[in-house]
């Protein structure tokens, strides 16, 4: 059965790309229609409008960050036992993830529908911002289970050894995004209802197509009656709470922005800060799809035990981070004004803002990247505490230290160096932890 997965092969750098090319494109795509939410929202409703998405934002960082957690510590597992030959146990373990994601996402809709007005007044808003962040909110909130499906399947799916549907998941939400969002926002005049409603909807879509796929019995890895066992739930909790750690964390740093933004510019600084934060995850979607992309590999040869194989796929991964991370910094750097011409109409304060900020702010393309692999291979290795570890520094811990001191003492740039500096300090520490254990994993 084994010898049958896509994730057996003897990878090359070409293979390896090939494999890992859907999930990569998968996660641009969704980073493309991300920013087109946000400029559609800039463009056909106001700034204030603009402003109510990052202050729900921590919101919605949450609900992904539960998803991913389930996601990425699950598929670890399910990749594992198949490596195992298991395919039975992987499939009974798989259901169970599934099923409790979805449990979950109906809790959190409950929940978060029942007490909005606390939430919304509690991130901040103010009266003006109030009926922007609810309306938004409240719609975003009933799809909450298909948001949580959503991010499940795209990952497990690539532990399947069918990255190309992963792909067409997200094209598709993609696509069917932008195109609600544009009949919803123009023609029928729907406000910021209508990118909730177009973003909701979108959800479905890989929502629905999921349940499909894993009905069918033929495909290697499908429902089965699952085994009830808790020990698994917590196992992929614990695995996968570095990537809840990384969502809670931006979720508590886009708040601390904007306080500070607020604060030191009002609300142009707002404004900025948001172009800033959507443009950075388009460009940094690529590290994020290359590493969910080859996560299952690695765990699927740890759990063969197979070393030759990766330490090749290891080899790999650390050329192609080192030459997409010099690529993505040098796009950023030369193409930032371009990147925020798309949001603010040049020559606005806004667009001033936050052009002088992304000059600064593109440093951390350089470093990210490693970080954001190391963190996605030891998940992937089943070593949850360093990878939790890596993602609290650089998404919270040293962010939220140097944005509580920098702007004290260097104002705005103060707040467009936190995130360089943070990165540079994870990736120094990132090595570190690589060097350690290189013996214990046989990675290289």
């Amino acid at each position: 059965m084994s010898d049958l997965n896509p994730l057996s092969q003897n990878f090359t750098i070409k293979s390896l790309l090939k494999f890992a090319f859907p999930t990569i494109l998968m996660m641009i795509f969704m980073g493309l229609y991300t920013v087109v939410d946000t400029i559609f929202v800039a463009r056909f409703v106001d700034t204030n409008a603009l402003s109510a998405l990052n202050i729900v934002c921590p919101v919605i960082n949450l609900i992904v960050g539960l998803g991913t957690m389930l996601a990425t510590g699950g598929s670890a597992i399910v990749a594992r036992k198949m490596g195992a030959g298991e395919q039975r146990r992987a499939a009974q373990y798989f259901t169970l993830i599934i099923s409790a994601g979805i449990l979950l996402g109906v809790l959190i809709a409950v929940m978060g529908t029942a007490f909005i007005d606390r939430i919304v007044w509690g991130l901040g808003a103010s009266s003006i911002l109030f009926s922007y962040c609810k309306e938004y909110l409240f719609i975003l909130l009933l799809f909450t289970p298909a948001s949580i499906l959503q991010v499940l399947f795209q990952n497990l799916i690539v532990t399947a050894g069918c990255p190309g549907i992963g792909m067409l998941l997200g094209v598709s939400a993609g696509i069917a995004n932008i195109l609600l969002d544009y009949i919803f926002m123009v023609p029928l005049h729907m406000g910021i209802k209508g990118a909730a409603f177009g973003t909701g909807i979108g959800y479905m879509i890989p929502a629905v197509i999921g349940l499909w796929f894993f009905s069918t019995k033929k495909n290697s890895l499908h429902f089965r009656k699952p085994v009830i066992d808790f020990s698994v739930l917590a196992e992929s909790c614990t695995n996968g709470f570095s990537e809840m750690v990384s969502q809670a964390a931006t979720a508590v740093t886009t708040f601390l922005f904007n306080r500070i933004m607020m604060k030191l510019l009002g609300e142009n600084g707002v404004a900025a800060i948001t172009i800033i934060i959507y443009t950075q995850f388009l460009l940094s979607a690529l590290y994020i799809g290359f590493s969910m992309g080859v996560a299952p590999v690695i765990s699927y040869n740890y759990g063969k035990q197979d070393e030759k194989q990766l330490k090749n796929v290891f080899c790999i991964c650390m050329r192609f981070i080192v030459f997409i991370s010099i690529s993505v910094f040098a796009i950023a750097f030369i193409f930032g004004s371009p990147l925020v011409g798309i949001f603010a109409e040049t020559g606005t304060p806004v667009y001033e803002i936050a052009r002088n900020g992304f000059l600064i702010f593109s440093f951390s393309f350089l470093f990210c990247g490693l970080n954001i692999f190391t963190s996605a291979t030891f998940t992937a290795l089943s070593n949850g505490k360093l990878s939790a570890i890596l993602s609290f520094l650089r998404t919270f811990g040293l962010i939220t230290v140097l944005l509580l001191t920098l702007p004290y003492f260097l104002g705005v740039t103060g707040v467009w160096l936190a995130v360089p500096i943070a990165e540079l300090i994870t990736m120094i520490l990132a090595l570190v932890f690589l060097h350690q254990n290189r013996e214990k994993y046989h990675y290289a």
